[in-house]
């Protein structure tokens, strides 16, 4: 053997001998003894262990070196451990500043993140891991103050924290970014900063998350000129706002991802964003833009997602965007964007949404090129023309297609060849011609189903339930023409909606997984069957304006989940629900309009949510319910048009009705005088909320709470507009007494109706401090004195019957006083002035001219639509009662009601050019 072989084997031996021995002795023992004492705090839940992974930890024993075990790299020179990776390892249990982890105090990257470490807050002792360059503790359910000592951290590189239970103390998110100069990734998502951002970051920067934080100020612009950017995402931070660089940014020419969703711009698109050409993802949705699209975000010509949607955006939409080469997703919904929808020249789209625009014209053909295309929103616009369900036939990957609210006519030329492509999950064509169902008959996999106001017959046919049975899970038929549903054979459906059909027939009950469930104004008969009880997941109940008797299932009261329970106009009888319990969800609670018995049951007392409570226009037989005043949320209570009876008292509470903006106790026997303590409190009336939002809801989309409201003689069913009203109305009871002056102080007041009673004494000043009030009716009662000067005030004042009183002396001079006329004020012998022959003095008939020339322009054009009829019924500041009125003429399309206006509104013009031509002649 030569001295070069041997050589060779002697170092091979030595390797050999060197790597097998220094094996055993790799991993320190107090290393692998702190790693198995934190194995041993803590459990392994396999439901948290995702597919791709499984726990780390079931590796560990003293059988191995502990620097061979899954998640554990050690420094191979000294045997410390180094790197420490247990993400996603389904560990459950809290980390306290005693755990053995704070053992490893040598660790360079830790990743704790996707556990669940429920309860634990973030120990300082993190702190003390003085080499960490990569520490996430991410998605794992820490929650408390993030401790100052993670700032310690200053060879740190990458740190990631989210969750909504963690928030940073004061100043130490400033003093984190201030001390972590070596920072390249910072990602905070969901953690609350609160706080301004503060104007220096580190220079190494390459992504910085900081969405969902509660930041606010101004974003520094220093931000947008790091050198080394290419992610930013500050999304949902609503109080936050900014102004782009005018000029090119500093990281353009690195920026990849920019995410800047709900921070307030108020501007225009800048033409700098074309700068950012490394772009692949741009998102400036609900960011108050305005004006038009640039045309220099047609160099962006690497992005793969665009999404501007919930803007003002106007004008139209540059063709250079159809053109973006790699452009996969264009978001461009809630805008008001108009003019034609152009052709696209590139086929990598694969999700299009431009919904709620002003756009026009037909589907250009080019949409047909787009093979690959998954989602196709276009509804709530102006495209117009006839569609063939043929013009879908080739995207075989469509799964989500939406055309509803345009002018579209969906037709099917060739129906037992062409159907839609069979990979659809969500279709939605609500008005559009839709006149059957044959051309689904291939969808095997719908979830969303929406052909609503259509003109669909008949009945659903066999194949379609068959063909939908496990997949469907919403379902909206309503505002259709058909005429029976005899069962719902659908196992996963959440909500149905077969609102506004011809259905006939018994109640058909819904698959217990139903959550929603509305099939009012409809023809159903017969009575409820117990077994819709079974329902117990049921959120929304909706069975009004049918024709169903018999009792109301008591079980229902058990049901709770249940937030609306919504049965009037239907002919039930018996007594209502009386097995509510604490924790009970319901939110609205409407009977009207039955021939309910018997009280109001207590244990509506449970139900601290509800909001709506309705039972006008039954027999219920009972007295004021005064203990509802301990509902903190309730909003409307109308109990109109019952057997209802006695004083009403109120309790000995501070707090009663705190929240109550509606009061109707109309039309029943009332007494004793009108309820000064009730009026003490009453919250919502006693103060103007300018800032009054519509409130938002899970079920909105399904649902609006209404009420039935008297106002000038004419009936309302309030829907979309409730959350706006303010109404007190007592009328036709047997109150006797004065009117409190106290009522004056119920300044949110939109309607006030106290006619009809015994009232006597005079009107009380105080009334004029009612500065919002559309109608004020005092009328059938023994009121004495003059008429107020401090009413000719209200100058929102729309309506006004202060009919068969005994008033006297002078009716008062004021802009809505002139435009009252003798039935306002007939029956009270004593009163003169306008618009009566007796004079007062200087009293003259004012200038009618702007009126008269709109009801004569409304003459001419023979009521020239609906919906001016109604704002003109309304007309003198009295917006919202306008509105209404024209919302109940849309709704019910009622002639007689129309015929009644119309007449009206002829014999005031009549009178008041008789007027006009009496002045003329005088002069």
């Amino acid at each position: 053997m030569g001295s070069g072989q041997f050589s060779f084997l002697f170092f091979l031996c030595f390797c050999q001998l060197s790597f097998s021995s220094s094996i055993p002795h790799l991993c320190r023992k107090d290393q692998s003894y702190a790693l198995l004492e934190f194995k041993r705090t803590l459990i392994v839940d396999p439901s948290l262990v995702t597919s791709s992974s499984y726990s780390y930890t079931s590796s560990w024993n003293m059988s191995r070196d502990c620097c061979s075990w899954d998640g554990v790299v050690c420094n191979e020179m000294t045997g410390h451990v180094i790197e420490l990776d247990l993400s996603c390892s389904g560990l459950v249990g809290k980390i306290d500043s005693n755990s053995s982890l704070f053992q490893l105090s040598h660790l360079q990257k830790l990743d704790l993140s996707s556990n669940n470490f429920s309860n634990s807050n973030i120990s300082p002792e993190f702190g003390r891991f003085s080499s960490l360059t990569y520490l996430d503790l991410s998605d794992s359910y820490f929650s408390g103050q993030i401790p100052s000592e993670i700032s310690h951290l200053s060879k740190l590189q990458s740190l990631y924290f989210s969750g909504e239970m963690l928030k940073f103390g004061p100043h130490d998110f400033e003093m984190l970014l201030q001390n972590l100069t070596q920072l390249s990734e910072l990602h905070l998502t969901s953690i609350n900063i609160s706080s301004t951002i503060p104007p220096n970051f580190s220079s190494h920067l390459t992504t910085l998350r900081l969405g969902n934080t509660g930041l606010h100020g101004l974003i520094p612009e220093s931000i947008f000129h790091l050198p080394n950017l290419e992610t930013l995402v500050l999304q949902n931070n609503d109080q936050l706002s900014g102004y782009f660089p005018k000029t090119k940014w500093n990281s353009s020419a690195s920026l990849i991802e920019l995410d800047l969703s709900g921070v307030n711009f108020s501007c225009n698109l800048p033409e700098s964003l074309g700068y950012l050409t490394s772009l692949h993802s741009l998102s400036l949705k609900n960011c108050s833009l305005r004006g038009p699209i640039p045309q220099s975000l047609s160099n962006l010509t690497h992005i793969l997602d665009l999404d501007l949607s919930d803007n003002s955006l106007n004008g139209t939409i540059p063709s250079g965007m159809f053109s973006l080469p790699s452009l996969s997703r264009l978001v461009l919904s809630n805008n008001h964007f108009s003019g034609q929808f152009e052709d696209f020249n590139s086929n990598s789209l694969i999700w299009i949404d431009l919904s709620n625009n002003q756009l026009q014209g037909h589907l250009p053909k080019s949409i047909q090129n787009h093979v690959n295309l998954t989602g196709l929103i276009l509804s709530s616009n102006n495209f117009s023309g006839r569609v063939d369900v043929s013009f879908f036939a080739d995207l075989k990957q469509l799964c989500y297609l939406d055309l509803s609210y345009n002018r579209i006519s969906l037709t099917n030329e060739n129906k037992h060849k062409v159907t839609l492509p069979g990979s659809l999950m969500s279709l939605q064509l609500a008005a559009c011609e839709v006149k059957e169902l044959e051309f689904l008959r291939s969808e095997m996999l719908l979830w969303h189903l929406d052909l609503s106001n259509n003109k669909i017959e008949g009945r659903i046919p066999d194949w379609a339930w068959s063909n939908w049975m496990y997949s469907l899970k919403r379902l909206n038929l309503s505002h259709n023409m058909l005429a029976s549903v005899d069962s719902i054979p659908l196992q996963s459906a959440n909500a149905i909606d077969l609102r506004s059909n011809f259905l006939q027939g018994s109640l058909p009950i819904p698959p217990i997984s139903t959550r929603f469930f509305l099939i009012s104004h409809n023809n159903l008969s017969g009575e409820i069957p117990s077994s819709i009880c079974n329902l117990t997941s049921l959120v929304m109940l909706d069975l009004a304006g049918n024709n169903l008797k018999g009792a109301i299932p008591q079980c229902l009261g058990n049901i709770s989940a249940l937030q609306v329970l919504d049965m009037h106009y239907n002919s039930l009888s018996g007594t209502l629900p009386t097995t509510y319990r604490i924790g009970s969800a319901l939110k609205s609670f409407n009977f009207h309009g039955n021939k309910l018995e018997g009280v109001i049951p207590q244990s509506l007392i449970y139900c601290k949510q509800l909001e709506v409570l309705d039972l006008g226009d039954n027999h219920l037989n009972d007295t004021f319910p005064v203990w509802l005043g301990t509902l903190p949320k309730l909003k409307v209570l109308s109990l109109r048009s019952n057997k209802l009876h006695g004083p009403i008292r109120t309790l000995m509470t501070e707090n009663m009705f705190p929240q109550l903006r509606i009061l109707d106790l109309s039309s029943n026997a009332f007494t004793k005088s009108l309820p000064t303590s009730l009026f003490q409190h009453l919250k919502a009336m006693r103060t103007v909320d300018q800032t009054m939002n519509a409130p938002t809801d899970e079920g909105d989309q399904y649902y609006q709470d209404s009420v039935a409201l008297v106002t000038k003689g004419l009936e309302l069913e309030v829907e979309r507009i409730l959350f706006l009203y303010t109404t007190v109305d007592l009328s036709n009871n047997k109150f006797e007494g004065h009117i409190p002056s106290i009522m004056g102080d119920l300044i949110a007041l939109r309607v006030l109706n106290i006619s009809h009673n015994g009232l006597q004494g005079h009107i009380p000043p105080s009334l004029g401090s009612l500065s919002l009030v559309e109608s004020l009716d005092l009328s059938f009662n023994q009121l004495s004195g003059e008429i107020p000067e401090q009413l000719a005030s209200i100058t929102s004042l729309a309506v006004l019957n202060l009919s068969h009183n005994h008033l006297e002396g002078c009716i008062p001079n004021g802009p809505q006083f002139t435009t009252f006329e003798n039935n306002s004020y007939e029956g009270n012998d004593g009163l003169r002035g306008y618009p009566f022959p007796q004079g007062c003095g200087s009293s003259r008939m004012p200038e009618t001219e702007n009126i008269t020339h709109m009801l004569d322009e409304v003459s001419k054009s023979t009521f020239l639509s609906e919906f001016w009829n109604g704002i003109l019924m309304g007309y003198g500041s009295g917006l919202i009662i306008g509105f209404s009125i024209a919302y109940f003429m849309l709704s019910s399309r009622n002639s007689n009601w129309l015929s009644r206006i119309a007449e009206e509104l002829e014999y005031r013009i009549v009178m008041r050019r008789q007027k006009k031509k009496q002045g003329h002649h005088r002069r």
